[in-house]
């Protein structure tokens, strides 16, 4: 290891090197390809950092005079790249390297300028770095090194192409590193196409996913989801939470919702600028604001201090989604928590998210009011204000309250305080148990009626259910199963609304003008059954249009012999004799009158007298 990074390891406190960066600085690997599978947050950055330090320096110890650049780091986010310029800036700060990022979202004659003065590092992202290179504003012929940062996450937003046209641009005696955390197909093909022989480096970490991570699975009653997001935030009050979501809407409802409830709360979404994401990361990063609502994409690769809490509002779509929103916790040897939150319905999916991952679970329920509270207490009993004795500049005020009020009163009156800063929580419903094959069940008991009109006359569920609600008066969750008949279609209706649904669809009882609704008992399961499908006809020769199953399907015109072989647009020619004399033919409108004499001066008196009569003349 050089002395100068040595150096810049000690002053900034590192007493022992984590096992990627120990594997990825082995003496034995020299200066050949690395493909290293690390998980988030076990400082694969110092680690590649310091990988890339004999590559850079040689035998020198500090970098001399910035030109071309010997060195690409390239990020999928524009956070994450942010993030290595920074790491890489105090790892090399000691050899005088000079480090600049070109990533999306920045002023793109502000990099150009940097890259002009030279450096020795850059750090980007895909997409912009391309644009250099097309542009000519950067010069790739210098380039020792390549580094692939969360290559997987790469290639799942789309940058293959990018990747592929950087790497084909930059000499071929470069030494390339790959970081992942898994090493699917994809990587793999990538590596065998643009590395040399690489050696493939796995740490114990990698083996046992995620060990500093404790994962919860909390179920909660239907629509009782954000509730629970506000207990759970109350109930470990950590000093960093990142709450994940799905889509831009969720992540701006959230937001606004813990807001109100007073949580200092910061959002990261694709729809902010690139300021606007600055501004919310630097508010966590010096304690202003402690939750973080986000979406996955937005949130790639960051990395905060004191983030002990990840929450999932929303499950992710694959267990890779699932490591990675869980990997911004529990990094670098300290501890974290990962919580699902889940309604009955979601709890086989989010344990299929654990399985496929190889993850295990503390199972149960969210933190209910009583537990918040409890937490609570116990936080203020443990607090380390109570072994502190009494300062001199205290005793007169803690001898006027003590004059003032009993004991008893001063304790209840620092309780009410203490309780007033804090968020009050929420009261949750008891999550039930679900089971698909339960589902009718759980409805309850119900009736069945019958509404003339099925596939045969185009009826679709998207379009029934709305216009059943508003003829009867009731909502969708007083509906149960809907089948979809030939000539018919079946409605299951809850038994405590069927009053209010009779009343409202009247004597007469119709869904429409020709679909009357009666009352049945219970379909036979053969009615219950699937529902069913148009089978074509098999083609015996042409299509028959007159027996088409999409009526709305133009039938093709026929072909007509006679205009074979002429222009498209030819007009016939009138044979002459077939204007009367003297008369000429009108043109269209817009080319003004062209009419025979005789036929002008009539239209002229009829509409001079036409003008005369709407003036109320005389004439």
């Amino acid at each position: 290891m050089k002395q100068a990074l040595a150096d810049a390891l000690e002053q900034r406190g590192y007493d022992t090197l984590t096992p990627v960066q120990e594997a990825v600085t082995d003496p034995e690997l020299g200066t050949s390809d690395l493909l290293v599978s690390a998980q988030t947050g076990s400082g694969k950055t110092v680690g590649f950092g310091l990988a890339l330090g004999p590559t850079l320096l040689g035998e020198d110890e500090s970098f001399g005079q910035a030109g071309k650049p010997l060195a690409l780091v390239i990020a999928p986010t524009r956070e994450l790249a942010m993030q290595v310029m920074r790491e890489l800036s105090w790892l090399y700060g000691k050899a005088h390297a000079s480090v600049t990022s070109c990533v999306g979202g920045m002023d793109m004659r502000d990099e150009r300028r940097a890259l002009g003065r030279g450096a020795h590092i850059v750090v980007a992202t895909p997409g912009r770095l391309r644009d250099h290179i097309m542009r000519g504003t950067i010069d790739l012929s210098g380039i020792r090194a390549v580094v692939l940062d969360e290559a997987d996450e790469m290639l799942d937003l789309g940058f293959r192409d990018d990747l592929e046209f950087i790497l084909e641009a930059s000499p071929t005696s470069r030494r390339t590193l790959m970081f992942s955390a898994t090493v699917p197909r994809t990587i793999a093909n990538l590596a065998k196409k643009f590395q040399n022989d690489a050696v493939r480096v796995s740490t114990v970490s990698e083996r046992s996913q995620h060990a500093d991570i404790e994962y919860h699975l909390m179920t909660v009653a239907m629509r009782d989801e954000e509730k629970a997001i506000i207990n759970v935030l109350r109930y470990y009050e950590s000093p960093g939470s990142l709450v994940f979501c799905n889509t831009r809407d969720m992540v701006n409802r959230l937001t606004t919702r813990l807001s109100n409830r007073g949580f200092s709360v910061v959002s990261l979404s694709g729809e902010l600028s690139q300021n606007e994401r600055t501004h919310a990361l630097q508010a966590m990063r010096d304690g202003r604001a402690r939750v973080c609502v986000a979406t996955d994409v937005a949130a790639r690769g960051i990395d905060l201090p004191n983030l002990d809490l990840v929450i999932h509002a929303d499950l992710p779509q694959s267990s890779e989604a699932l490591l990675h929103r869980s990997g911004r916790t529990g990094r670098a040897g300290r501890k974290g928590a990962s919580i699902l939150i889940a309604n009955p319905k979601a709890v086989r999916k989010a344990n299929r998210l654990l399985q496929t991952a190889k993850l295990t679970a503390k199972f149960g329920q969210a933190p209910s009011a009583e537990a918040v509270k409890a937490q609570d207490e116990s936080r203020m009993m443990s607090d380390d204000a109570w072994n502190v004795a009494p300062s001199e500049a205290e005793a007169e005020s803690i001898a006027k309250l003590l004059e003032l009020h009993e004991p008893a009163q001063i304790a209840a009156a620092y309780l009410r305080l203490y309780r007033s800063r804090q968020t009050a929580p929420e009261e949750l419903g008891e999550p039930a148990a679900f089971d698909p094959s339960e589902a009718k069940r759980s409805f309850g008991p119900s009736v069945w009626f019958s509404v003339k009109g099925g596939q045969d006359e185009g009826m679709e569920v998207r379009r029934f259910l709305p216009k059943l609600c508003k003829v009867g008066g009731i909502t969708k969750d007083d509906i149960g199963a809907i089948r979809v008949q030939h000539t018919e279609t079946l409605v299951e209706i809850r038994a405590s609304s069927v009053d209010g649904f009779l009343k409202s669809i009247g004597p007469k009882a119709e869904f429409d003008k020709n679909s009357p609704i009666t009352q049945i008992k219970a379909p036979s399961a053969a009615q219950r059954g699937p529902k069913p499908e148009f089978v074509p006809k098999k083609s015996t020769g042409p299509v028959d249009w007159n027996d088409e199953p999409n009526p709305r399907r133009k039938k093709p015109k026929p072909a007509n012999d006679k205009n074979k072989g002429k222009p498209k647009f030819a007009k016939k020619a009138r044979p002459e004799d077939s204007r009367p004399e003297g008369v000429v033919t009108p043109r269209k409108k817009g080319g003004g009158p062209n009419l025979a004499p005789a036929v002008g001066k009539a239209n002229s008196k009829k509409n001079k007298a036409r003008r005369a009569k709407n003036s109320g003349g005389d004439k």
